[in-house]
């Protein structure tokens, strides 16, 4: 009977590859540790070579040599998983900061937010008033919510593209804290224009305070929700908007109606 390969086994078996994989090759030394890691995550658990070294307690030089070379061949043989062991492990390290930050990124600021009082699933998306793309995805998200009951869409201003994009967010925060943060969510897109004026205007027509909403325009203070935003997108690494995040997933851009749904159906599937 074959002794099952112990936790101690595992991890010399682990040595061992990373010693084959981390060689010289020529390849800068940032990209070849990514590659070490991407590698060593796909195939340091693999049953071959974890059962090769659990056979005693350490492993001989020859044994060694054996497990690098049949490493090395494979990879070489099949240079084909290393960007699919490189797309896993950044996908593990993206789950891990949002798993890490998931609190603050769900809970929304007052009501910048639509869809289920008591959600399965969240949606987190992070926009800007002077986003095109962030306009774009607008149908996509309203068919969501109309089509998943138990959907919630939480609303984070990210204003990066302009200066007037951060009084249009600034005044969205009035409207969050009014409980008429759709109203003016929606209507600011439609406008088309995110100057000073428009921005009174528009929040003059969803029935907020026009007076505050110039003086929140005239503050050029960075509001606390804002910032928080910034934050949680810069530990996401970040780059642009619109900004999804759906489970441990996260997109980039107006990325479509079938990528955010498929996103949703998997973490309702897990429960």
């Amino acid at each position: 009977m074959t002794d099952k390969p112990t936790p101690g086994t595992a991890l010399r078996a682990g040595g061992v590859l990373l010693s084959a994989l981390t060689a010289p090759t020529g390849a800068s030394g940032d990209r070849r540790r990514l590659l070490v890691l991407g590698v060593v995550g796909a195939l340091a658990a693999g049953a071959a070579a974890v059962a090769y070294a659990a056979s005693g307690n350490a492993l001989a030089p020859a044994d060694r040599a054996a497990i690098e070379t049949v490493v090395r061949d494979y990879i070489l043989n099949h240079p084909e998983i290393i960007p699919e062991a490189i797309d896993r492990l950044k996908a593990k390290q993206m789950a891990a900061k949002i798993d890490e930050n998931r609190s603050a990124l769900e809970t929304p600021y007052k009501g910048a937010w639509e869809g289920a009082a008591e959600p399965k699933v969240t949606l987190v998306a992070f926009m800007d008033y002077a986003c095109g793309y962030c306009r774009a995805s607008l149908p996509d998200l309203e068919r969501l919510v109309k089509e998943n009951p138990d959907l919630r869409i939480v609303y984070r201003e990210l204003p990066i593209i302009t200066n007037a994009s951060v009084g249009a967010a600034k005044v969205s925060l009035l409207a969050a804290e009014a409980g008429k943060f759709m109203s003016f969510h929606r209507a600011m897109y439609e406008a088309g224009n995110i100057e000073p004026d428009m921005v009174v205007k528009v929040a003059g027509r969803v029935g907020l305070d026009t007076g505050k909403a110039k003086a929140a325009l005239r503050n050029e203070g960075a509001d606390a929700p804002i910032m928080e935003n910034v934050r949680l997108a810069q530990t996401l690494g970040a780059d642009g908007t619109p900004l999804f995040v759906i489970g441990d997933e996260l997109f980039t851009g107006a990325v479509g109606y079938d990528a955010l749904k498929a996103a949703v159906d998997k973490v309702r599937a897990k429960g």
